[in-house]
């Protein structure tokens, strides 16, 4: 059945009202509601705010390095530390390395860009920081849907956001209706914040209803895949950030590493690799196990245990690619934007931020008993704030080494270090991107297949796996998520041109290419394993999969992420 059929049968949906209604229960959507908290109690007035969040609690989803700069949340609760924040562990090091496939050349304290410079910041789990946030804003009145997905943007009769729907419970994979079912939920607002993470599902369609990129750069993606590892306590170094580069990247693609000590004797670990990439043998899941076995690497975790696996796309952000961020009735705030710090490889300070100069400007408009209309206090307030001053320091970084590491290296340093010693702030130059991340694929006949070792168990793993150390889960009965616009472009197209790229690069065995009786090939998509880390969605040459949200509640459930 349509959604139109259902309900046509089952309607009309249950309507709950509210004055703001937040979609995503992430940093930047969690900072929005607690602001506006803040903002409505220092006035003596109310606001009522609702948090709808996919995941099974808030965290679930939650999936990031992660070095955090408090300077955000320092301005968003400053008694964080009383309050208990789990920013526990102080950055005490920094390690840059470029790799070659055996050895590692470590750059000298005085030679680091000031982009890589961690003092002051925290290595933090930030799935535990989110839950945190989400405590703090539950005590100050705002409700916390977790479990359920917003499925669909809800207009008026004008064409202004009014809300949205959650997601349909109980619907099989034949599109029926069964014993389980519940239609879903309408959450209406006078205000409606868009907070889903990097290349949300909603904010993709708004972006496209209201042209809000026209006149901007072709966001990019890139795709991070972590591993949480508990290793022996002799090899524990608390606070050490390590980055890396080179190794195995071994052509312009652009690509590194992150290692960071936790407390307790974690290590969290990932590599991360641009979307933009051209040969379609290569697989970001296995670059990063093979990143592992490097010495550099392998000395920190051998002798350990991996008890956490988790990927997600990247937004690349660069102050050129940031869509215009209001429509009537809302706003895009954190990673569905773009804000995050790619130069830094930090987002959750920038989300946090821009949820609270969205709050800024809702709870103004509020005031004014405006509704429905262009929040266009919060883009003026990102011109005039710190994180507008720092992504303009660091907006050519990425573009740089779309043109190869060697130049993305040289750049790097006269932008960030060389400049900023001689008093240049911000480089008076600007880069621009002209294509999008699915166009830079190669047809496989122009590029070499990449032969990868095979996984020891131990420092490498397959990707099944590393999907069950996700706690990956979706309820099996229901339509797949992961959508085509027509079925026969993954054998005709993908499979016939590109060697069928979809089973490389998604980083869970969601895409595989099977026979049937008959010896044709047929795309099989196992959507329970999906991680939702949307790099299907951005990377498909012919844009063919679209990512849909499932049943609420399903997914991932990352502890310690």
């Amino acid at each position: 059945m349509t959604q139109e059929e259902i309900l046509a049968q089952f309607g009309p949906r249950e309507a709950m009202e509210y004055d703001v209604v937040v979609v995503g229960g992430g940093p930047a959507g969690l900072s929005t509601a607690i602001h506006l908290k803040q903002l409505a109690a220092q006035e003596g007035k109310e606001i009522s705010v609702v948090v709808l969040e996919k995941g099974s609690e808030p965290g679930a989803h939650i999936l990031s390095g992660a070095v955090m700069d408090p300077r955000a949340m320092n301005e968003l609760l400053p008694n964080w530390k009383e309050l208990g924040a789990p920013l526990n562990q102080p950055v005490t090091g920094d390690d840059i390395l470029f790799l070659s496939e055996t050895g590692s050349t470590r750059t000298p304290d005085w030679l680091v860009p000031r982009n890589f410079h961690n003092e002051g910041c925290y290595v933090v789990a930030l799935g535990y920081v989110v839950k945190w946030m989400a405590q703090q804003a539950e005590s100050l009145g705002v409700e916390i849907f977790p479990g359920f997905a917003a499925a669909e943007v809800l207009y008026d009769e004008q064409g202004r956001v009014r809300g949205v729907a959650t997601g349909d419970l109980g619907i099989g994979k034949d599109g029926q209706p069964h014993e389980g079912f519940q239609l879903g939920m309408e959450l209406c607002a006078k205000y409606t914040v868009f907070a889903e993470g990097a290349r949300g599902h909603l904010g993709k369609q708004l972006i496209a209803k209201y042209q809000l990129d026209q006149g901007k750069d072709p966001q990019s993606f890139a795709i991070g895949i972590k591993e949480l590892w508990e290793i022996p306590a002799e090899k524990a170094k608390p606070g050490l950030v390590v980055h890396t580069a080179g190794w195995p990247m071994t052509d312009d693609t652009f690509g590194g590493g992150f290692l960071y000590h936790l407390e307790g004797n974690k290590v969290t670990l990932g590599f991360v690799i641009g979307l933009d990439y051209q040969n379609p043998y290569m697989s970001p899941f296995d670059e990063m196990q093979r990143w592992k076995t490097h010495p550099a690497i392998r000395a920190h975790i051998e002798g350990g245990k991996r008890i956490g696996y988790g990927a997600r796309a990247i937004n690349n952000g660069t102050p050129q690619a940031l869509p215009t961020t209001v429509f009537p009735g809302g706003a895009l705030v954190g990673c569905d934007a773009g804000y995050l710090n790619a130069a830094r490889i930090k987002g959750s300070h920038a989300a946090i931020k821009s949820g609270m100069m969205c709050a800024d400007a809702i709870a103004e408009a509020l005031a004014n008993e405006r509704s429905h209309d262009l929040l266009a206090a919060y883009p003026v307030a990102f011109e005039q704030s710190w994180l507008k001053e720092e992504l303009d320091q660091q907006r050519n970084f990425k573009l740089w080494f779309k043109k190869g590491q060697t130049v993305g290296k040289l750049m790097t340093g006269i932008e960030q270090w060389l400049l900023p010693k001689l008093g240049v702030q911000s480089p008076p130059w600007t880069l621009h991107a002209t294509r999008r991340d699915h166009e830079c694929l190669k047809p496989a006949a122009e590029c070499q297949p990449i032969a990868y070792p095979k996984a020891d168990g131990k420092i490498s793993f397959d990707k099944l796996s590393s999907v069950f150390v996700s706690n990956t889960n979706h309820e099996e009965n229901q339509p797949a998520h992961l959508t085509l616009k027509n079925d026969s472009v993954p054998v005709q197209v993908n499979l016939a041109t590109y060697a069928g790229p979809e089973s490389r690069y998604c980083p869970a065995g969601v895409y595989e290419f099977v026979k049937n009786e008959d010896g044709s090939d047929r795309l099989q998509i196992n959507a329970q394993n999906c991680v939702h880390c949307k790099t299907c969605d951005i990377k498909d040459p012919r844009q063919n999969i679209v990512w849909v949200t499932p049943e609420g509640g399903g997914g991932p459930n990352y502890a310690g992420m």
